[in-house]
């Protein structure tokens, strides 16, 4: 137990739109959406208000408007809920609030520290644009090196939430409201008090509020998202309890709020429901597709990964096309929009070469082509099964093609790793970069206890069953289409989505289906990616309150039953899981990495330069400000070979040859941790083990590391330890060697 005393109240520091008949309003094949005209205006009052002004301009009649505000009601509940719900399990976790100033700090291990620290940076500039300068002209992250950050790492979130910050700081430091509450925290132990403050005055506090937030917004899209595919705001209700009872298959947000995906999935979700509405569309507006643009530019800016999600994306439409669900003219206009967002994402990250040589940049150049030569494959080939196996292998052909192409001209090998890590699935393929990707749990194949987890919840089967039956349908269709000589394998405009076309209306459930095959694939390869394969699952879930998949199980009330008694039995082990998250109660404190970095801020000076194990190293920026080499984003070609030399600590090589690594790279001090020596996920993966694929030569020998934890001499001189960290400073001749 900790006391807890009020110590201060501190102010903030100084420091034409298609009225589709959508199922959030009515049924399909029912509309009850008054058109607009004369006839309308007659029976309104000329100068409607309040709730009636808005049905009046919505076009809704009041059992409209009713469903309508019920779904956005329930929708906000759903928000609230998965908002406190983050909250909660995160200050169980950690006891946030009574943490300090540093320990808030190295809370946020790994890359989230890295994240944090530029956020930390732009608020205690003496203005935003000096701290934005700062961070765009970085010295610290890579020394000597000066860096662009916000071309480097994503950083945009950052950078909003620190103008955030100092806006409502600002403004409530003039009108002289108070921000946060500090109080002192005696450990105990012997160890001294700390000072505690929470209120969206902490910087901390501000930081991580914001993202709850954001992924409780994104909770009432999901609802509006299950709602709308399945036509029954029942539908919402079963994805947000899917999502519910599966949150530990679903995210990690509430154990990692800095990591960019907190930041960009939500808009993921904004995005694919936006698509759905284009889908279902007969001619979505131009709006329509500037909304699409939008939550394309907002998911792909925080996060480097974006583009890989967004392939898949635009390959099962491709595949949608291919089969005949997706008419030309809208997938064009769908990779127009694709195309625009990239080019304005590539200039707001100031020239990021991955993003134009990504296989995401060259699928869009290639589909695009392919569907504007859609004629000149149905003169070469034959309708049917034989062009649409040609316009794939030609999709797949021109993107590889392409994209090592780009990679040339642009000289990009920043994202060769991920071709490492790909070949390393399917083959016997092993090198250091690869290895440290893959002996890590959450980069290897998942593990058989997620699919369990997704038995239990019923998540699975119904799944199965929902794609089965749009799986069953859609060989029917492809079926007819071949006996019928292949002629709906390319649309024309005058048949785009037609108007009671059976073949349309089932467009947006194939894509579905296919985007749930490809996130699947993903997850099964990395295991990290099932956050994206969770969430789908839940979303397919609505679909068993569709009348369009399941009016054979009869009328209304029976089908309603049916969900009824899915969701009952789903609860059970959906209960148990919540619980099971509930119960998680701790306390964050980390002593030993405590004293390494007072000791540091304290025994060194401002310009030291630090190198040693990325996590730590994330800290040791974030909380000493002290220059550092290398850090936890590995996606840079050039940091991984640094993070290669530095890692030449936990190698066979003898002393010498890492002394000369160190002093290549101007490193004052080391900080060496025993637990990145003896570590080891699985045979083959300690740090040794991991050096012998690069270093045969020397396998055998005893690991460096092991001996300058008994002595750092002669190489090196020990200034500091304690039961996890030692640091060791590199010879002062190593500011000579720069």
């Amino acid at each position: 137990m900790v006391a807890k005393n009020r110590k201060q109240t501190g102010k903030s520091p100084a420091t034409q739109t298609d009225r589709d008949r959508s199922p959030l309003v009515s049924p399909p094949g029912k509309s009850n959406v008054r058109r607009a005209g004369r006839e309308g205006k007659a029976f309104n009052s000329p100068h409607p208000n309040g709730l009636s002004g808005i049905r009046h301009k919505l076009g809704l009649t009041p059992s409209a408007a009713l469903k309508l505000g019920s779904t956005l009601l329930l929708a906000a509940l759903a928000g609230y809920l998965h908002w406190y719900h983050l909250s909660q399990l995160f200050e169980n976790d950690r006891h946030f609030s009574h943490l300090s100033n540093l320990e808030k700090e190295m809370a946020f291990r790994t890359e989230m520290g890295l994240y944090y620290s530029y956020y930390k940076t732009i608020i205690e500039a003496p203005s935003f644009l000096g701290g934005l300068h700062m961070v765009m002209n970085d010295r610290l992250t890579e020394y000597p090196l000066v860096i662009n950050t916000l071309k480097r790492f994503n950083l945009y979130p950052e950078v909003v939430l620190a103008s955030w910050y100092r806006m409502y700081t600002g403004v409530m430091g003039y009108f002289g409201i108070p921000t946060k509450m500090c109080w002192s925290i005696n450990r105990g132990e012997g160890l001294t008090p700390v000072d505690s403050c929470e209120g969206m005055g902490d910087p901390a506090y501000f930081y991580v509020a914001c993202v709850f937030l954001l992924n409780g917004l994104m909770m009432s899209l999901f609802f509006v998202y299950g709602a709308y595919l399945s036509g029954s705001r029942l539908g919402g209700v079963v994805t947000t309890m899917c999502f519910f009872f599966n949150h530990g298959e679903s995210t990690r947000v509430m154990w990692t709020p800095p990591l960019r995906e907190s930041f960009a999935y939500p808009f993921l979700v904004l995005q694919m429901l936006l698509l759905t509405y284009i889908l279902r569309t007969r001619n979505p507006s131009r709006t329509a597709m500037v909304a699409l643009g939008i939550s394309n530019l907002c998911f792909m800016l925080p996060w480097q990964f974006a583009q890989f999600v967004l392939l898949t994306q635009v390959a099962s439409l491709f595949a949608s096309y291919i089969l005949g669900y997706l008419a030309a003219t809208k997938m064009q206009s769908i990779l127009v929009t694709h195309m625009i967002t990239l080019g304005v994402c590539f200039i707001l990250m100031f020239g990021n070469a991955m993003l134009l040589t990504s296989f995401y940049a060259s699928s869009l150049v290639s589909i695009w082509v392919i569907i504007a030569l859609r004629d000149r494959f149905a003169q070469v080939f034959k309708a049917g099964i034989v062009i649409w196996v040609m316009q794939g292998l030609a999709w797949v052909g021109s993107t590889v093609l392409l994209k090592f192409m780009l990679s040339t001209i642009f000289g990009a090998s920043d994202d060769a790793h991920i071709s490492g890590l790909i070949k390393s699935k399917f083959t016997s393929y092993n090198d250091f970069h690869t290895l440290m990707y893959t002996c890590a749990a959450e980069f290897d194949f998942m593990e058989l206890e997620t699919p369990v987890r997704y038995l239990k919840t019923l998540l699975l089967p119904v799944n199965v069953l929902v794609v089965a039956l749009i799986a069953g349908r859609t060989v029917q269709d492809i079926v007819r289409t071949l006996r019928q000589g292949g002629k709906t394998s390319v649309k024309t405009d005058e048949a785009d989505e037609a108007a009671g076309s059976e073949i349309a209306a089932k467009g947006e459930l194939v894509y579905h289906s296919l985007q749930l095959v490809a996130f699947a694939v993903l997850a099964i390869l990395i295991m990290r990616l099932k956050l994206f394969l969770t969430p789908h699952m839940c979303i397919m879930a609505s679909l068993i309150c569709s009348k369009q998949l399941f009016s054979w199980i009869g009328e209304k009330f029976k089908h309603q039953i049916t969900v009824f008694a899915f969701m009952a039995i789903m609860t059970v082990q959906g209960a148990a899981n919540l619980h099971a998250q509930w119960g998680i109660i701790g306390e964050f404190s980390n002593l030993p990495q405590e004293e390494l970095l007072d000791w540091i801020q304290d025994n060194t000076r401002p310009d030291s330069v630090f190198a040693g194990a990325m996590p730590t190293m994330a800290s040791v920026k974030l909380s000493t400000g002290r220059p550092i080499v290398n850090h936890p984003h590995y996606e840079d070609a050039g940091l991984r070979e640094r993070t290669k030399l530095v890692y030449s600590m936990y190698s066979r090589m003898s002393g010498e040859t890492v002394k000369k690594n160190l002093m290549k790279l101007g490193v004052d001090f080391f900080v060496l941790e025993d637990s990145w020596c003896t570590r080891r996920t699985r045979p083959g993966c300690s740090m040794p083990e991991i050096w012998d694929v690069e270093d045969p030569q020397n396998v055998g020998k005893i690991p460096l590391c092991t001996h300058m934890s008994r002595n750092s001499r002669p190489h090196f001189t020990t200034v500091f330890s304690n039961d996890i960290y030692k640091v060791l400073k590199v010879p002062k001749v190593a500011k000579d060697l720069r």
